[in-house]
């Protein structure tokens, strides 16, 4: 994809995306469907909370 560049760290392993924000911010879309990824993919070992326990929080802040 072009604006999206994909790196490796040698001994960690550890991944690193590099954004173009010039030809990337000329196809915002597609940004923001980079942007989703990258989040999904940092957010993949986190434990997953029931929908209910979110709302039931968010109603007692009074933000529901």
């Amino acid at each position: 994809m072009k604006g999206v560049t994909i790196m490796t760290e040698e001994k960690s392993g550890r991944r690193i995306a590099q954004l173009d924000l010039t030809v990337l911010s000329k196809q915002i879309e597609t940004l923001q469907d980079v942007l989703d990824v990258l989040i999904a993919e940092a957010r993949k070992s986190e434990k997953d909370t029931a929908w209910g326990m979110i709302k039931k929080d968010l109603k007692k802040r009074g933000k529901l």
